[in-house]
């Protein structure tokens, strides 16, 4: 399974930086990165926090996928 995530979509659509994203979630900017690149499968916390700051549900924003 892989993680598809659209958190650069929305990270992007909301005019925020990356480090500014990790800050509202009390995260590094390098978690971000490797969350936007499918590279790290988020805690359900950080999932659920990026996902208020976005105002949106977890699963709009990760998808698991078959590969």
């Amino acid at each position: 399974m892989a993680l598809v995530t659209k958190i650069k979509e929305y990270r992007e659509k909301n005019g925020l930086k990356q480090a500014e994203l990790a800050s509202l979630v009390n995260a590094r900017r390098e978690t971000i990165v490797h969350l936007e690149n499918g590279k790290y499968n988020p805690s359900l916390k950080l999932a659920m926090d990026i996902a208020k700051v976005f105002n949106v549900t977890v699963e709009e924003l990760f998808e698991f996928t078959e590969e």
